[in-house]
């Protein structure tokens, strides 16, 4: 029935009334739509630096590994010369060391610069 009311009525009429919902339907949709501002993804996490990244150099901080070693490593054995091993090979040894003597990475970092410096 109100199909043909619809064509049934004057020109002017059908055209306001087929303005009209075209309208409704487009602020339906942009209502509906908004704008959603997306947040930025979280930094991804980086890899701890290690030493050699860091080009330490600082006279502070070898001292500081100088400290770690002696107050930490001496506690249960003499303490070597740092020239007795090479960069390579002092890498193994504090790994295994660290875990006897309950150290955190970055006093071992520490340590290993310092024996490592010269």
């Amino acid at each position: 029935m109100t199909f043909f009311v619809i064509f049934t009525l004057p020109k002017p009429i059908v055209m306001k009334t087929k303005i009209l919902t075209v309208a409704l339907f487009a602020i339906v949709l942009y209502s509906c739509g908004g704008s959603k501002s997306v947040p930025p993804p979280p930094p991804s996490p980086q890899p701890p630096p290690t030493v050699e990244a860091k080009q330490v150099d600082s006279a502070s901080y070898l001292a500081e590994g100088k400290s770690l070693y002696e107050n930490n490593c001496a506690k249960c054995h003499s303490l070597y010369n740092p020239k007795d091993f090479s960069k390579e090979s002092w890498k193994p040894i504090l790994l295994d060391m660290q875990k006897k003597a309950e150290i955190s990475d970055g006093q071992r970092e520490k340590i290993y610069s310092y024996l490592t410096a010269n």
